[in-house]
């Protein structure tokens, strides 16, 4: 029985923070906001809900004394990751200001609740997808700014045309696409500061922004006419193809051009058809002829002119064939395959989905091209191809382009020059190697797993990786984990796993456990991570000697007494960080659970390391009861509760 004394401060306490929400009809929204998100720094520590929002002093948040709603919030350069979804309730907001954050969000986003704000500003961030929506029922806007993000689509003008007191418009460096109007007029408050370089975008710049600097367009090399230099209608001139009858009408504007002259330019043309048609006859002859004799594995096309193109030791190219050449938003390097196939390659591997080589184009840009063979029918792997080449996420090597014809599939990646994960790990392990620092496992392995979180939550469609290992993260020129290859399995005609050590037990086709579940699930790819987590602590390759998997080898030695033997020796240099080691192999066990139920979810893998890169291993202490959910399975194959995380003598 509670003392009367305990029952009246429950009562205070209900009270309390049920006045708090009264009193604040926003404050539930902020702390949901807060809990989505990953605040490295403990910037929001002042956000509890033992304090009131608009009377206390949450940082960033300013309110209305009368109406006791949410009027201003400004939370900039914080550290802060996570989505911005729930901000969408602040209906009151006249201020928000985000920018220089890590910010995202699951859909594309829209502010139509909004109506009352004035100022937004959210550059500097990681927000995707098409251009806001509802953003032209803020007729109060004043500012906007959401540059330097990964938006893409078409920008919609003729909408914001509408907005009458909207002063700034900052969209650049992002991968929008499409003409710059149609505009009647500027808004009656006139734009004073635009921009919307560094896009994808083309055509003629209109009239009404003339008075812009150039440095408002640049970085779309498909737009023309002042302030750039590019004048338009050179550019039609140059890129408009002759005419057939273009000749014969110059010729008759000619003075003294006699009809002896018109004859022996229709002889030419005739003779120069007949010469086109025979050369095309002969050479697909020849084609066909030396395509019977080829051996397996080389691909030869016949390109549009006839000519066989190389590059790298692989054809490409033709336009007498069933073809396709989709380039994504992004990619600047090149228009169509034949820039591709002119270009000078590199074989950088083959693997079981097909060859590898980097390519560099005549501008200078490097890309990777992966060749694949054996491939689904077009109808079921375009529209998949397509949801790929719409990710973007700087923790995501993002799919460029594609080629694909009767013979093979082109896919065009970025170029990352560090390489893999893989061969930062175990390549050269002999003398003269330079070892992998602690540190930097660590950022590699949160950087991967924001990579696995943006994909798995996009557009709430339950997308997977397929394949994922070591070999393909990939550390771009910044030294961040990138995930490649992202659903590279599901096109070809017999997807599986190539390397068994990170197959989920679910997969295995001796699994017992439930054979219906032998289907790819989110939760496989959050077990090839926990396969990744252990060969970044052990510096082990996923199979051992005598077949012996490396997470079979860690869950043996978890049921002893066991201290630095299981960690890289590598990592001996840095006891100071062992229970940062350990709080990683906490991480990477909770991932290995036998059933795909008792696995977290990719956005809580992530926030647990971020919380051992910036509050060190002891955090994970507070998850025992995780640990010891786990632990409640019978099967013999992993136990968390039964390792002894201690220090050796």
């Amino acid at each position: 029985m509670l003392s009367k004394h305990s029952f009246l401060s429950v009562i205070i306490f209900i009270f309390f923070f049920f006045s708090i929400s009264l009193s604040s009809p926003d404050f539930s929204t902020l702390l949901s906001f807060k809990s989505s998100l990953l605040d490295s720094s403990n910037a929001l520590s002042t956000w509890v809900n033992s304090t009131n929002p608009c009377t206390d002093s949450w940082l960033g948040v300013t309110c209305n004394p009368a109406t006791h709603r949410v009027t201003k919030l400004v939370l900039e350069n914080l550290n802060l990751t996570g989505s911005i979804d729930a901000l969408s309730q602040l209906t009151q907001l006249r201020l928000l200001s985000l920018k220089r954050n890590h910010l995202s969000s699951a859909s594309d986003l829209n502010f139509s609740s909004l109506k009352n704000l004035k100022l937004l500003y959210l550059s500097h961030n990681l927000l995707t997808g098409n251009f806001p929506d509802g953003i032209h029922y803020l007729w109060r806007l004043r500012r906007l700014d959401i540059s330097y993000n990964y938006f893409y689509g078409e920008i919609p003008f003729t909408e914001l045309a509408q907005m009458p007191r909207l002063l700034t418009l900052r969209l650049e460096l992002n991968s929008f696409t499409g003409k710059i109007g149609p505009f009647s007029s500027l808004p009656s408050g006139s734009i004073l500061d635009f921009n919307v370089s560094n896009n994808f975008l083309y055509g003629e710049i209109p009239a009404i922004f003339s008075l812009f600097p150039a440095s408002s367009f640049s970085g779309n090399k498909n737009l023309c006419g002042k302030p750039m230099a590019l004048d338009c209608f050179q550019r039609a001139v140059e890129s408009e193809p002759a005419k057939p009858g273009d000749v014969g009408m110059k010729n008759k504007k000619k003075k003294g051009a006699s009809g002896w002259t018109v004859f022996m330019i229709i002889t030419v043309d005739a003779v120069a058809i007949l010469a086109a048609l025979v050369t095309i006859t002969c050479c697909c002859y020849y084609k066909k002829k030396r395509n019977s004799g080829a051996q397996e594995g080389t691909k030869r096309k016949v390109g549009s002119a006839g000519s066989l193109t190389s590059i790298g030791g692989f054809y490409g190219g033709g336009g007498d064939r069933d073809e396709v050449m989709v380039v994504f938003d992004g990619c600047k390097g090149f228009g169509d395959v034949d820039d591709l196939l002119k270009s000078s390659a590199e074989l950088l591997g083959k693997g079981c989905a097909g060859t590898t080589y980097k390519v560099v184009m005549d501008g200078g840009d490097t890309v990777v091209v992966k060749r694949v063979r054996e491939r689904r029918k077009r109808k079921e792997l375009d529209s998949w191809l397509r949801i790929i080449g719409g990710l973007r996420h700087s923790n995501i090597v993002s799919l460029r382009a594609y080629y694909d014809s009767n013979e093979e599939l082109l896919l065009v990646y970025d170029f990352l020059p560090n390489g893999s994960l893989h061969s930062l790990l175990h390549g050269n392990r002999g003398p003269g190697r330079t070892p992998l620092d602690w540190t930097t496992r660590l950022k590699l392995a949160s950087g991967s797993a924001l990579g696995l979180t943006f994909l798995h939550g996009y557009n709430k469609a339950r997308h997977f990786h397929g394949n994922l290992s070591s070999s393909n993260i990939i550390v771009d020129h910044l030294g961040n984990a990138c995930v490649s290859d992202i659903g590279l399995h599901q096109l070809l005609l017999a997807a599986s796993i190539s390397n068994n050590g990170y197959k989920a037990p679910e997969l295995m086709p001796n699994n017992q456990n439930n054979v219906s579940q032998r289907r790819f699930t989110q939760k496989c790819d959050v077990y090839s991570f926990g396969v990744i987590l252990l060969e970044i602590l052990t510096g082990k390759m996923p199979t051992g000697e005598g077949e012996t998997s490396l997470v079979k080898w860690v869950q043996r030695v978890a049921r002893e007494e066991w201290t630095w033997e299981v960690f890289d020796f590598e990592l001996l240099r840095y006891k100071e960080m062992e229970e940062e080691m350990v709080g990683l192999m906490q991480v990477a066990l909770l991932c290995l659970a036998p059933f795909p139920r008792d696995r977290p979810k990719m956005n809580m893998v992530h926030m647990m390391i971020e919380d051992i890169r910036t509050r060190g291993g002891r955090q994970l202490g507070d998850r025992s009861s995780i640990m010891n959910d786990l632990s409640s399975d019978s099967s013999p194959s992993l136990s968390v509760s039964t390792i002894n995380f201690t220090s050796g003598s």
